[in-house]
C-alpha cells in the first residue's frame, strides 16, 4: 500500500470550511444552514458547505447580470478574454496536485488519476478555448431586399455573447465538467453562476479562488453550494438567466429544459448513457478485451458515455467475457489516496444501494454473474461486476447504472449488432473493435450516437464536440460547437 501524503493547502481547504462565492465576497448561506461532505472511501465527514437558498442563488445571478451588463468585462477585448483564460489555466498548472487531491477526497477517485486526466483535460480544455476568445467571428452579406429595389445597403451578422450562464454540474468529473461550462464562456465574453452536485463541491471552491487570482472582474464567477431541489432549482427559474448548461441525469435534464422552455431561456444538455462497446470477429481480441473493461470500470463505471452494454461476435463472445472477468477480478479497491489501488469507491451510500440493486435484479432474473456482483465497507464499494444472459430488453440493458456493472450478450452478424446498439434511448457514445475499415465505415452513419470511437473508447479532445442523440441531451460541449451555443447572432443591415 502506497498512500499519497495530503498537501498541507489540501488540509488547510477542507479545515477552514470553504465559503461561496457571489460578486467579490465568500459568503455564507442567508440562513446560515450548512451540509455535510463525505469522503467515499471511508463514509467519514470531511467539511461542510453553506446550503445556498432561494436568495442566495438570486444575489449570485444579480451579480452576474450587473457584471454583464455593467462591469470592465462587458468591455474587455477578445485578446484579453484570451489572456485571462491563459492565466487561470497557468494557476490551475500551478496547483493540479491540490485539485487532484480535492477531487479524491470529495469524489473518491484515484488523485493521480485525476491529476493526469480530469486536471490535466481541464487545463487542457481551458487552454484550448482561450484560443478561441480572438477567432470569434461574424460576416457581411451581399442582400437584396426585394422590396427597395432602388436602395444601397451594407449588411453584416454579428456574434455577440450570449449573457449570464446558470451552470448546473454532475458530480463524477466535478473539475472538468465545470470547465466545460466555464471555458467556452468566458472566452465569448458571458458571465457564470456555477451550481456544483451537491456532493462535490470543493473543486469548484477551489476553482472560483483561482479565478479571482488569474484577475477576472468581481461577479464573472459565482458559484453556490447547496441541493438540486432549492439552488439548483431557483438557478433554472431565475429570469435574469439567458443560458442554462447542464450535466447530469436525463430526467434531471428534461425538467430543466421544460422549464427553460417557459422563458425560452437557451439550454445545452448533457446527460445519460447507456454506450455499446461492439467487439467484431476481426479484432484484435486482447486489446478489445482491455479496452471494454477500461471502458466500463474507469471512474468506477460513473462515466456518462461508459461502455456499459458489451456486444461480441458469438463465436468469440466466452473468450472475450473470460478475459474481462479476469481483468477485472485483478483489480485492487480502496482509497484514491493508495497509489497501488486500481478502483475507489462509488460517489455515496445512495449510488451504492442504487448499483446493488441492479445486481440483485439480474439475480432475480436468472442472469450470470460472471464476475463480482459484491459490495463492502466502509466507504462505498462495489466490486467490477460482469453479468451474461440478459435479454436484450432487460433493465440492466435499457437503463443507465452509472456503476462498475458491464452487461455482455452475443451477435451473429454487423446487422445483428447495429440493431442492438441502437436499441436503446440514449445514443451518448459508442465503439467499434475491429481492424476491417471497410465494416466500420459502413457501420459508424448507422450508429445513433454523438460520438463513435473505433478500437478505443470515451477518448476525448477539446476540438472534438461531445454530446449526444436521443435521450442523451441537447447540443454539444467542446469544440467550436460550444463557442456557438455560448453566442447568439444579431443580423444587422443598415440603408444607405
Amino acid at each position: 500500500m502506497a498512500i499519497a501524503t495530503l498537501l498541507p493547502a489540501t488540509t488547510a481547504f477542507i479545515q477552514r470550511a470553504p465559503r461561496m462565492l457571489i460578486g467579490a465576497e465568500w459568503v455564507e448561506a442567508a440562513d446560515g444552514q450548512t451540509m455535510p461532505l463525505r469522503n467515499p472511501a471511508t463514509g467519514e465527514q470531511l467539511c461542510v458547505v453553506p446550503r445556498a437558498t432561494v436568495d442566495d442563488v438570486d444575489r449570485a445571478v444579480l451579480a452576474a447580470r450587473q457584471a454583464f451588463d455593467d462591469s470592465p468585462w462587458s468591455r474587455t477585448r477578445p485578446r484579453e478574454r484570451q489572456n485571462l483564460l491563459w492565466k487561470l489555466a497557468d494557476l490551475m498548472q500551478r496547483d493540479a496536485e491540490l485539485l487532484a487531491q480535492l477531487e479524491c477526497l470529495n469524489n473518491g477517485k484515484s488523485a493521480a488519476v485525476a491529476q493526469v486526466m480530469d486536471v490535466q483535460l481541464a487545463i487542457d480544455f481551458l487552454r484550448y478555448m482561450a484560443g478561441w476568445a480572438t477567432k470569434i467571428e461574424g460576416s457581411s452579406v451581399e442582400v437584396s431586399v426585394p422590396l427597395m429595389p432602388d436602395q444601397q445597403f451594407h449588411s453584416f451578422i454579428r456574434r455577440e455573447a450570449v449573457g449570464v450562464v446558470g451552470a448546473i454540474v454532475a458530480w463524477n468529473f466535478p473539475l472538468l465538467l465545470a470547465c466545460w461550462k466555464l471555458g467556452p464562456a468566458l472566452a465569448t465574453g458571458c458571465t457564470v453562476v456555477l451550481k456544483p452536485a451537491d456532493e462535490t463541491p470543493l473543486t469548484a471552491l477551489k476553482l472560483a479562488e483561482l479565478v479571482q487570482e488569474a484577475g477576472y472582474p468581481d461577479g464573472v464567477f459565482n458559484v453556490v453550494t447547496g441541493t438540486g431541489i432549492t439552488a439548483g432549482s431557483a438557478l433554472t427559474r431565475n429570469p435574469l438567466v439567458d443560458k442554462l448548461t447542464f450535466t447530469g441525469s436525463t430526467a434531471v435534464g428534461k425538467e430543466i429544459g421544460k422549464i427553460a422552455m417557459d422563458s425560452m431561456t437557451r439550454v445545452t444538455l448533457e446527460l445519460g448513457g447507456k454506450s455499446p462497446t461492439i467487439v467484431m470477429a476481426d479484432a484484435d481480441l486482447g486489446s478489445a478485451a482491455a479496452g471494454a473493461a477500461s471502458a466500463i470500470f474507469f471512474n468506477q463505471g460513473q462515466v456518462c458515455c461508459a461502455g456499459s452494454r458489451l456486444y461480441v461476435q458469438r463465436k468469440h463472445f466466452d473468450n472475450v467475457v473470460a478475459d474481462i472477468a479476469g481483468i477485472a477480478n485483478a483489480m485492487k479497491l480502496g482509497s484514491g489516496l493508495d497509489t497501488s489501488v486500481d478502483m475507489g469507491p462509488l460517489i455515496s451510500a445512495r449510488q451504492q444501494e442504487r448499483v446493488w440493486r441492479y445486481i440483485e435484479m439480474g439475480r432475480e432474473s436468472g442472469a450470470t454473474i460472471a464476475c463480482g456482483g459484491e459490495q463492502f465497507g466502509p466507504g462505498y464499494f462495489v466490486k467490477p461486476t460482469v453479468i451474461v444472459d440478459v435479454d436484450q430488453k432487460h433493465s440492466l440493458v435499457q437503463e443507465e447504472i452509472f456503476g462498475p456493472v458491464l452487461v455482455a450478450i452475443p451477435f451473429d452478424d454487423e446487422a445483428d449488432a447495429l440493431r442492438m446498439a441502437n436499441d436503446s434511448p440514449y445514443g451518448l457514445g459508442a465503439s467499434i473493435w475491429s481492424n476491417d475499415l471497410a465494416a466500420v465505415h459502413r457501420m459508424i452513419p448507422r450508429i445513433k450516437s454523438g460520438s463513435v470511437w473505433v478500437n478505443c473508447h470515451s477518448a476525448l479532445d477539446p476540438a472534438l464536440p461531445f454530446g449526444g442523440y436521443k435521450m442523451s441531451g441537447v447540443g454539444r460541449e467542446m469544440g467550436y460547437a460550444a463557442i456557438e451555443h455560448y453566442t447568439e447572432l444579431k443580423s444587422v443591415l443598415i440603408k444607405l
